[in-house]
């Protein structure tokens, strides 16, 4: 994910210290997201600041230690504009586990392929509807509204393929299910 690039967003607006950099992108992507980890964090700080994307300086205090403060070079500024116009291409492919659990259970047979199936859907149904309600509390901010709306419509396709998942994998199921009933000792005949 290209939290570098959030992080050269965030200094656009002025320059800033690691704490404060953390709060605001947790308040400017809102909670869907996630919390972002100070040490990982301070790890892209310090590689910006090795790529001349970013300059450090120290602020003195007087009771606390002194405060690192970062500001956006024009290198950086020049790095993100190129970034933020360029289109996103997916470039590794479509990995989601979700697939993972329907190869093993679609592998595993039929039953555990429905058991798999209706467990996942009411699992995405709770999800959505946590998104409603957080939707609903993130009105007044259009960003992170927009972000718990990409993930409401995540969540949404997902459903749509866990809901045709049983239907179209059913009959490799019942394939695996013959071929183990096949191969168990004793239950060959002949």
């Amino acid at each position: 994910m290209p939290l570098s690039h959030a992080v050269l967003t965030l200094l656009a607006d002025g320059p800033s210290h690691g704490y404060e950099l953390k709060s605001r992108f947790e308040s400017a992507i809102g909670p869907q997201w996630g919390g972002l980890n100070i040490g990982h964090l301070y790890q892209i700080l310090d590689r910006l600041v090795r790529d001349g994307h970013v300059t450090r300086s120290q602020v003195a205090q007087d009771v606390r230690p002194d405060k690192t403060i970062y500001r956006l070079t024009q290198a950086g500024t020049d790095e993100l504009t190129t970034w933020a116009v360029t289109p996103h291409l997916r470039s590794g492919g479509f990995r989601d586990e979700l697939f993972l659990k329907l190869l093993a259970a679609t592998r595993l047979g039929p039953e555990a392929l429905a058991r798999f199936t209706e467990a996942q859907q009411q699992a995405y149904l709770s999800d959505l509807a946590g998104l409603t309600r957080l939707r609903r509390e993130s009105e007044s901010d259009p960003l992170v509204a927009l972000l718990v709306d990409a993930a409401i419509a995540h969540i949404k396709a997902d459903l749509q393929v866990v809901e045709g998942a049983e239907r179209r994998l059913a009959p490799l199921a019942a394939k695996a299910s013959a071929l183990e009933r096949v191969e168990e000792p004793g239950a060959a005949t002949g």
